[in-house]
């Protein structure tokens, strides 16, 4: 038995296959053109990473913040911790595990 939503929203983005041909018309025509050339300078052992950094940005696109939660996220009011902070806690536990 499979759960239905509520709300369409809660579903989240839609699906985007991973493929540099869906990603790209995925993305307004501005970003489409510097997603060609980052994959036309990627070598192979970078090209998985440009095409999913490309599609995490395609899907953002594809389910924007809403006002409100974009202005909480630009003036630190959203809920969560700073990534600034995570990443400080990940170096003093790996410093910690290592002596």
């Amino acid at each position: 038995m499979s759960a239905q939503t509520v709300h369409p929203s809660d579903a989240g983005p839609p699906s985007l296959p991973r493929t540099q041909n869906d990603v790209a018309k995925a993305l307004p025509p501005a970003d489409r053109m510097e997603f060609y050339r980052e994959m036309g300078e990627a070598d192979e052992t970078e090209l998985l990473g440009v095409l999913r950094r490309w599609w995490l940005r395609a899907r953002l696109y594809a389910d924007p913040l809403t006002e409100e939660a974009r202005s909480a996220v630009e003036t630190g009011t959203a809920p969560g911790r700073p990534a600034t902070v995570l990443v400080r806690e990940a170096v003093a536990a790996r410093e910690a595990r290592g002596r």
